[in-house]
């Protein structure tokens, strides 16, 4: 996976699209409805910050986890504009290594997808097992099968922040499901033109079936499973399945 370098600088006017709002209530719902703890929240490739100073702004004790120094630095700015106590570590979530034990673990917006194969996959739900208060929860997103072939598929899209053009190409592998992901960006230089930049990350769709048994076999039980940030049960288009799992042994 990317390390992401400038491209975090321009990464929230990229997702400014994305719900946070929404999200962070949706999953202090689902904290509050199956028994969870409001009381540490680790928010596992935390990204820039954004949900971190959602679940701050609601009461929890919140870790933010990334293995980006830039997204990190970007998460940093927004904790000094808003003066709220939140933690940043600098963590590979394959390689998570807590202080102590945490209440809720989320990791959201397909972070997963971006794990190497479905060994690192169990790698992390074992690492966020290990430092899971007993009975603490941890919710996640992945993207399914469905959207890697239907909707980002060998698709392009182009986005025009203020300053900023980016050109969005991705390329299905259907034999795994998997979707390579070039992202080239023409940034406004303040002289009448533009610099340009790169990156690119693969993002692979693992099968339910793998999804549920890595999760039991790292001590999780699956409490429910939603189509996106929903009350609603997936469906054969679901694009965003979300897990909500407690650690049971």
């Amino acid at each position: 996976m990317s390390g992401y370098g400038r491209f975090a600088w321009f990464y929230d006017r990229l997702t400014d699209n994305v719900e946070y709002d929404k999200i962070a209530s949706v999953i202090n719902g689902y904290v509050e409805r199956f028994g969870g703890r409001k009381g540490i929240l680790l928010d596992l490739a935390c990204g820039t910050g954004s949900l971190c100073e959602r679940f701050a702004g609601m009461g929890y004790d919140v870790i933010g986890v990334d293995g980006s120094d830039e997204m990190l630095n970007a998460a940093l700015d927004k904790k000094c504009e808003s003066g709220l106590p939140i933690q940043y570590l600098c963590q590979d979530m394959t390689e998570l290594d807590m202080y102590g034990t945490v209440d809720v673990t989320v990791c959201t917006l397909d972070s997963i997808n971006h794990l190497s194969d479905i060994k690192a996959v169990r790698k992390a739900f074992e690492r966020v097992s290990l430092f899971a208060y007993p009975d603490g929860m941890f919710i996640f997103d992945v993207n399914t099968l469905y959207k890697h072939r239907e909707v980002l598929a060998d698709n392009v899209f182009v986005y025009e922040p203020d300053g900023l053009f980016c050109v969005w190409q991705n390329q299905y592998d259907p034999a795994d499901g998997s979707v390579d992901i070039y992202l080239d960006f023409f940034e406004e230089n303040g002289q009448g033109g533009y610099g340009r930049f790169q990156e690119s990350f693969t993002e692979r769709a693992y099968p339910c079936e793998a999804v549920r048994r890595e999760l039991e076999q790292s001590g999780f039980e699956i409490l429910g499973e939603f189509d996106g940030y929903s009350e609603s049960p997936p469906n054969e288009k679901t694009e965003r399945l979300v897990y909500v799992t407690k650690k049971c042994r």
